[in-house]
């Protein structure tokens, strides 16, 4: 972890899918003399715009954003080297007298940040990895997330057996290093003092966004992206393909799947993620200031 003489002041914005966080934040940071960092997990890759909703280039002019476009879609962006990125970023911008606003969506890299976690910083195993997606795809989430509990009750325990990556992450990191994977994501205190703002909206006008948001990334080019992805040679299997869109839109370019079928997958997936999301950030967490964005 970056040291830091004293605590940083870092605004943090969460809340699910489509409920306007980029917007939101864009206009507070305009207020504020502040810069964005992301801390969400599928806006490192670059050539996938659309399909993960990032923030435009008109957008990003207005505000500096950071950890935006880092990696092309076949490098891995692991929790640790995102978090030492963060703490970089955060660092510069402080440096530079502007205020800070964390913004995301991946839960995992925001307590991450929020929490002082020091998680494993072991290397993938990209052999070992395959032979673990291998198992995970013959037994099932379910048998493979059985396996981890054996081995590490804490780190099952803490993983939704539907996330079969991170339930072979830890395997990966327990078979390379011969340590439980929990035993090796500490916890220190955090360099920074948070106010965390949380964003929300009604369930049915979530629903409704996302549908909104869904049909506008098809009519703004989404399957000619997914195809110019598959054409460089981006596998669908790829950890930054799992990001929901991707690998439906590869199914129906290859003729698995129709259009339909695809866009009806990607919206019921969205808000399954969208209720996922909800674990991470409870409206009873005393922590969170939530505003409601209705009207």
């Amino acid at each position: 972890m970056s040291q830091h003489p004293s605590k940083i002041p870092v605004t943090v914005i969460v809340g699910p899918t489509a409920v306007g966080k980029t917007a939101f934040a864009i206009e507070l940071a305009k207020i504020a003399n502040a810069e964005i960092v992301s801390a969400d997990s599928r806006y490192f890759y670059r050539g996938m715009d659309i399909g993960t909703a990032k923030p435009t280039p008109e957008e990003r002019q207005s505000i500096p954003h950071h950890l935006i476009d880092v990696a092309d879609p076949d490098e891995t962006w692991s929790l640790a080297l995102f978090q030492q990125k963060a703490y970089d970023a955060i660092a510069s911008i402080h440096e530079r007298g502007k205020n800070v606003i964390v913004v995301g969506g991946t839960g995992q890299y925001i307590r991450a940040l929020l929490q002082g976690w020091s998680p494993p910083t072991m290397e993938a195993d990209l052999v070992m990895r395959a032979v673990l997606e291998d198992w995970a795809n013959e037994i099932g989430p379910m048998e493979i997330h059985k396996k981890l509990a054996i081995l590490d009750p804490i780190a099952a325990e803490k993983i939704d057996y539907r996330n079969v990556r991170r339930t072979i992450r830890a395997l990966e990191v327990i078979f390379g290093s011969g340590q439980r994977f929990s035993e090796q994501r500490k916890v220190t205190e955090s360099p920074y003092s948070f106010l965390i703002l949380g964003l929300n909206r009604s369930r049915s006008s979530l629903y409704q966004r996302i549908d909104q948001r869904i049909d506008q990334m098809i009519r703004q080019g989404f399957i000619e992206e997914v195809a110019g992805l598959l054409e460089k040679g981006y596998s669908p299997a790829l950890p930054s393909m799992s990001a929901i869109g991707y690998r439906e839109i590869s199914a129906y370019l290859n003729h698995e799947i129709s259009l339909d079928e695809a866009i009806r997958l990607i919206k019921q997936r969205t808000r399954n993620f969208v209720r996922r999301q909800a674990n991470w950030f409870k409206t009873n967490d005393p922590q969170i200031h939530w505003f409601n964005l209705e009207g």
